[in-house]
C-alpha cells in the first residue's frame, strides 16, 4: 500500500469504497499510480473525462484563463460564461442556460425551477414530480427525492414531499399518475447508475405528450448521457423529443467542476433575480475548458467515430455473450456508455480486470459498466476484449 493510500485512509472521510490506488498521473486514456504502474481506463471518472485525461488542447485553454481570470461571481459577465451558455443554446433546444457545480446541483436548480414555473403559471396547486424506479438523480436532499432507489435514501428520510414514483417504460402507470397536481417528470434517457438501461422511445414519447396535455415540464437528466457519450451530443437527439429542461455536468469541462440546466426563455424566466444563484457556478477557468470541449466533441466526425467505437465494442463484447451464454446475460447501452449484465454477481469479474490494471466500474452487484474517454482507439477495445475473455475462458 502506498503512501498517499495511507494517507487518505487515515485523513478522508469514510464514505466511499475506495480501491487502494492514488493516481498521480493520467495521459489520454492512461492513468499512473504514485508506484509507476500503468492502468487503462474504461471509467472516464464515471464518464467525465470523455476527451481522457490532460488533453493538450484543454490544457493549453486552461493555461490561458488560468493567467486571466479565475473568479468574480456572478454579479458580473465573464466571457467565456457568455460566449459557452451562447454555444450550448446554438447546439441545442435550449433558449438559455444557467451555470452551478455539480450534477446534483443542476437537478435541485431544474426541480426549482419546475415548481417555480407552475408556482407563477398555476400559484401552488401544481407542485409534483413524477419519477422513474431505478433513478438516480443525486445525493442532495433534492436530488435524492426524485431518485427511485431506496439505497440511496436510507437514513435521511424524511425527503422533500411531492413525487410520485412509476416501473421505468410502463405507459399505463404514467397516464394513471399524471394528474393537475404534476408540476414536472424527470427522466435519464438512460439510466446510468441504474445499470445502463435505455427508456423505450413510445414511453418518452408519451411522457412528453402527457406534459403537453398537462401543462407540465419535461425534465431531462443527461448529466451522464450528454456531450458525446451516445453517438449523439445530447442523448435525447435519439428519441426525437425535446425536453423543457436539461441537466449537464460531468464530462462538460471533462473533470473540473461544471453543470448546467438549460431550459426554454419562456420557462427559465421564471428564475427572477434572488429566486437562485450558485457562488461558484460557471467559473471562467471551467467555462473556458467546456468551450473548447463542445467544439471537438460537436464535430459531426467525432461524433460518428463514438458511435462506430460503440458498436465495435458491442459487438464484440455480444460475440463474448455467445461464446460464455452461462456467464454473461445480457449487453446493453448507447454509444461508449455500455453495460455487461451477468447471470451471477461480477466482483470476482471486476477484480480481475482491476489485477489486470484495467479500471471499470459496477454499479450493480451482477453489472459492470463501461464508460470509456471516447477518444479510445480499436487496439484499445480488442486489448480490453482479449482480457475480458481469458477471464471468462477460466469461469468468470
Amino acid at each position: 500500500m502506498g503512501y498517499l493510500v495511507e494517507m487518505g485512509e487515515l485523513y478522508l472521510a469514510g464514505n466511499y469504497r475506495r480501491e487502494p490506488l492514488a493516481f498521480v498521473k493520467g495521459s489520454g486514456t492512461r492513468l499512473f499510480t504514485e508506484d509507476g504502474e500503468e492502468y487503462l481506463d474504461f471509467t472516464s471518472g464515471i464518464a467525465v473525462c470523455n476527451l481522457g485525461h490532460a488533453h493538450p488542447e484543454l490544457v493549453e485553454v486552461l493555461k490561458t484563463q488560468a493567467q486571466l481570470l479565475w473568479h468574480t461571481s456572478n454579479l458580473y459577465y465573464t466571457a467565456p460564461q457568455s460566449k459557452l451558455a451562447k454555444k450550448l443554446v446554438e447546439l441545442s433546444f435550449a433558449e438559455k442556460v444557467f451555470f452551478a457545480n455539480s450534477g446534483a446541483e443542476a437537478i435541485e436548480a431544474s426541480l426549482k425551477l419546475a415548481r417555480r414555473w407552475s408556482y407563477e403559471n398555476f400559484e401552488n396547486g401544481k407542485y409534483q414530480f413524477i419519477a422513474l424506479e431505478n433513478s438516480f438523480h443525486g445525493r442532495t436532499l433534492g436530488a435524492l427525492s426524485v431518485t427511485g432507489q431506496l439505497h440511496y435514501q436510507e437514513g435521511f428520510q424524511p425527503l422533500v414531499p411531492g413525487t410520485i414514483f412509476i416501473p421505468p417504460n410502463d405507459k399505463r402507470a404514467l397516464k394513471e399518475v399524471f394528474n393537475e397536481k404534476i408540476c414536472a417528470i424527470i427522466l435519464e434517457l438512460v439510466q446510468g447508475e441504474g445499470g445502463v438501461y435505455p427508456l423505450e422511445k413510445d414511453f418518452v414519447e408519451l411522457a412528453k405528450e402527457l406534459c403537453l396535455k398537462n401543462k407540465a415540464l419535461l425534465i431531462l437528466d443527461e448529466i451522464q448521457t450528454g456531450i458525446g457519450r451516445t453517438g449523439k451530443l445530447f442523448a435525447y437527439e435519439h428519441w426525437e423529443v425535446e425536453p423543457d429542461i436539461m441537466c449537464l455536468a460531468k464530462a462538460l469541462a471533462n473533470g473540473l467542476p461544471l453543470s448546467a440546466m438549460l431550459a426554454k426563455e419562456e420557462v427559465m424566466s421564471a428564475l427572477k433575480p434572488g429566486t437562485h444563484a450558485s457562488t461558484f457556478g460557471g467559473n471562467p477557468i471551467a467555462c473556458a475548458v467546456a468551450l473548447k470541449v463542445l467544439e471537438i466533441v460537436s464535430e459531426p466526425t467525432f461524433l460518428k467515430e463514438v458511435t462506430l467505437k460503440g458498436k465495435v465494442l458491442k459487438e464484440k463484447i455480444e460475440e463474448l455473450k455467445n461464446r460464455y451464454s452461462n456467464l454473461i446475460k445480457e449487453v446493453r447501452g448507447l454509444g461508449l456508455l455500455l453495460a455487461i449484465e451477468f447471470y451471477q454477481e461480477a466482483k470476482s469479474i471486476y477484480d480481475k480486470l482491476l489485477k489486470r490494471k484495467i479500471l471499470t466500474n459496477r454499479p450493480k452487484p451482477n453489472i459492470i459498466r463501461l464508460t470509456p474517454p471516447l477518444i479510445l482507439n480499436y487496439r484499445e477495445i480488442d486489448y480490453f476484449i482479449n482480457n475480458l475473455n481469458e477471464i471468462l475462458k477460466e469461469g468468470g
